[in-house]
């Protein structure tokens, strides 16, 4: 009855994978990286320069473990784990030189009557006797890991003629099958204690020959029926030249055809087989329905979990596919983006004004395409039914919206002709020696949204007033919408030939992929709920991210507040837009304020407008019966709720904001113009507002036309961060023939040093001065 009841619990945990892989006919392979996750039949291979320490000698354990780990726990998610693994030849060649050395050393004792060692030269080890000493040791290694998590190993020594003889074929396969029925692990590897050289050319008409653990592992998956092969080496997948060349790029997914945009180049140190024979072998178990990955195995920051994230559909190494999808990939488009981008950054200000205009004009002229492609998606969602009302009230657009949008747009036009190019500082350091510091903008920006279609054209118009590349990645809920908008965008752009400037990811790329190319992304911009931002500052670990952590914001209501005022802020704070980030989510009242008229306003206008109140632990203890009592004093609602706590004091009540808040956005109601100013002087939030809604913490009322999103961040740009926040700066200097002996040694200037003030900032001009 006990193994009854495990084996019970066994198919429950494992039956949804099960399931949703043996649906799958074997025969064609996953064309997306994100298919993957169904993979349940899966071959690794390892090989030499993976499992092999840098000496040669020996194997490289720390390696060893972590794969083992991985390849174990997959197993014990209910898939079928094979290896293919070299490593014999170099654990046989440790223990055969330390034998030689033992004898060697005991030998010249005994002749010389002392233990007094002379140099000694180890003889050249022949490969198929290293094989032969280091496969039980190999073996014996493997089987000690997987012990360690419960998994049972089997040893599989294979030759090629056991894939050309079909009786041996056959039992060959009937034994693995077998294996993984009673969830071992076979470990398998060519025996090169007996196997012949491989011949040139041998390839026979539709079967690779087993020519080294590649062509192995190839032959296997494919023989197997696998899902998956993961072939390992110590480089990052298949790049177009040589890795370590200038221009040598890692190819993200590789078709069949594509062979003759790559060079090839050496094989590694330890290997047989090399790249070319690595892609040979992937292409020819992908014709045969095995799905394959090349990847890197022996960088340790990626190691204990490159498998994993494989499985997992992570963007690792070079995937093979055999569709080839109809647009670029998001590395092209970023590199289209990029250099789209230079053109529309040396522009005119004149000429970006005019393409958002025209973009602005497009968004009024087109406004029933574009209702229409959102009315598809309003219908989807509806029908879909899992997208909350707060989302579905920002999917949807009307004409009254797509007119504010033109009007924010042809605010930003007005921006534009004073962002690029503007001069900050100009110092005279010399005669003929001038220093300016000038804006310019960041280079390429990767905004990520929800589902808020009127984000894209607001960002779009912002990159371009700012001559940035963009990259947008939308939620999939406005996927119609958010493609007739990004194909206004692009004619706009077509004004003045920058039309790929601004790309939109409609690939399955996943947001963590995204989020790894750090060398082609500058800035990444969340605009959505605090949980995607987190998400993304968590992904991207190369990449800055402008985005606020959460919008716990605050209103205090002082002692000394008007009781028209306080109504009138609180209502629209919480009621007016509850999902937004600059929505009150804790409201401080004033002790004295506590059973007085005004207290009892607010009481009935919160419950008026249907907002469930949490009370804080010293609001709860003045009452009889108070209000549920708040789990933390630090949630953002997002919805008709907030909590509400009392305190004695502004500054108990700077000091809760500062514990609790999250630097977005917090209130003062007071007619007290000294407590107010010590409140705006003391919080260290992004925005701080004096009698006013905190619903004014928006790009729009700050008058800055539109943006990309409001950052809680201590560095770069603050609060609603609009065009401003999307330059930087370099520095410019004109001479004429300095060089640095022409200071002193200190950095001191020998010359006239001069600090003149800018009278003028308008782009491209310079001040007669």
């Amino acid at each position: 009855k006990y193994c009854d009841a495990i084996l019970t619990i066994c198919k429950h945990r494992i039956s949804p994978l099960c399931t949703a892989v043996q649906t799958r006919a074997h025969g064609s392979s996953f064309a997306h990286r994100g298919e993957l996750r169904q993979a349940k039949r899966i071959v690794v291979k390892l090989g030499s320069a993976v499992v092999t320490r840098g000496d040669e000698c020996g194997l490289a354990l720390g390696r060893l473990a972590s794969i083992v780990e991985q390849v174990a726990m997959l197993q014990n998610q209910g898939r079928e784990m094979m290896i293919v693994t070299s490593g014999a030849v170099a654990f046989g060649k440790q223990r055969l030189r330390h034998e030689i050395l033992l004898s060697q050393s005991v030998r010249q004792a005994l002749h010389s009557g002392h233990n007094q060692l002379k140099d000694m030269s180890l003889p050249v080890l022949e490969a198929r006797a290293c094989a032969a000493a280091g496969q039980s040791g190999l073996m014996a290694l493997y089987e000690a890991m997987f012990t360690q998590y419960s998994t049972c190993t089997a040893q599989v020594l294979v030759t090629n003629l056991d894939f050309y003889d079909d009786q041996k074929r056959q039992n060959l396969n009937s034994t693995l099958q077998e294996l993984l029925r009673m969830n071992i692990v076979p470990i398998i590897n060519t025996n090169d204690a007996v196997v012949p050289p491989p011949e040139p050319n041998s390839d026979l008409q539709g079967v690779i020959s087993i020519k080294d653990n590649d062509s192995l592992a190839a032959r296997l998956a494919v023989e197997m029926k696998a899902d998956l092969l993961i072939a390992l080496s110590d480089v990052e997948g298949l790049y177009n030249s040589p890795p370590g060349t200038d221009d040598a790029k890692l190819i993200d997914i590789f078709y069949p055809g594509d062979q003759q945009s790559i060079t090839y180049g050496t094989k590694s140190r330890v290997g047989i087989g090399g790249m070319e024979a690595k892609v040979k072998a992937a292409l020819w178990a992908l014709q045969g329905g095995t799905s394959v990955v090349i990847a890197n195995g022996t960088n340790p920051k990626v190691t204990g979990h490159v498998i994993t994230d494989i499985v997992e559909g992570k963007k690792v190494g070079t995937f093979f596919s055999e569709i080839k999808p109809a647009g670029p990939s998001v590395e092209q488009q970023t590199e289209m983006a990029r250099n789209a981008g230079r053109t529309l950054a040396s522009l005119h200000p004149d000429q970006r004004s005019e393409i958002i205009c025209h973009l602005a004009d497009l968004l009024t002229e087109r406004k029933e395409d574009i209702l229409a492609a959102n009315k598809t998606d309003m219908d989807l969602a509806v029908s879909a039914g899992h997208l909350p009302s707060a989302m579905i009230k920002r999917l949807s657009l009307s004409p009254a919206k797509l007119n504010s949008l033109a009007i924010g747009l042809r605010q930003i036009a007005v921006s534009a002709q004073d962002s690029v190019g503007r001069v900050l500082r100009r110092t005279r350091v010399a005669h003929h020696l001038e220093l300016e510091q000038i804006t310019v903008p960041i280079g390429v920006l990767l905004v990520i949204f929800e589902a808020r279609p009127d984000c894209l054209p607001q960002v779009s118009a912002l990159s371009i007033a700012s001559g940035n590349a963009l990259l947008l990645k939308g939620g999939k809920e406005a996927s119609n919408t958010n493609r007739v908008l990004h194909q206004l965008t692009q004619e706009a752009l077509s004004l003045h030939g920058v039309t790929q400037a601004v790309q939109l990811v409609s690939t399955r790329e996943e947001v963590e992929d995204l989020c790894r190319l750090d060398k082609m992304i500058d800035l990444i911009i969340p605009r959505g709920s605090s949980q995607l931002v987190r998400d993304i500052q968590r992904a991207a670990k190369g990449i800055p991210v402008l985005g606020h952590s959460e919008g716990i914001c605050h209103v205090y209501v002082d002692a000394d507040a008007s009781v028209d005022k306080v109504i009138k802020i609180v209502r629209d704070s919480k009621c007016d837009y509850p999902a937004a980030c600059n929505a009150m989510e804790t409201l401080l009242i004033h002790r004295d304020i506590l059973r007085t008229p005004l207290f009892d306003q607010i009481i009935d206008m919160l419950r008026t407008e249907r907002v469930k109140i949490h009370a804080g632990p010293r609001f709860a203890s003045y009452l009889t019966f108070s209000p549920s009592e708040a789990k933390s004093l630090r949630t953002e609602y997002g919805d008709l709720e907030c909590c509400m706590e009392v305190v004695d004091s502004m500054q108990e009540a700077v000091d809760h904001i500062h514990k609790y808040g999250s630097s977005h956005t917090d209130v003062i109601i007071t007619e007290c113009e000294e407590t107010a100013e010590q409140f705006l002087q003391q919080l260290d939030s992004a925005c701080v507002f004096w009698n006013a809604s905190s619903r004014f913490a928006d790009g729009y009322r700050f008058g800055l036309g539109a943006e990309v999103g409001i950052s809680t961040a201590r560095i770069h740009a603050r609060g609603p961060v609009g065009l401003e926040g999307l330059l930087t700066t370099k520095w410019v200097l004109r001479g004429d023939g300095h060089t640095a002996a022409d200071f002193s040694e200190h950095g001191n200037m020998k010359y006239l040093h001069e600090n003149l003030p800018v009278r003028q900032s308008l782009a491209g001009q310079r001040d007669s001065n």
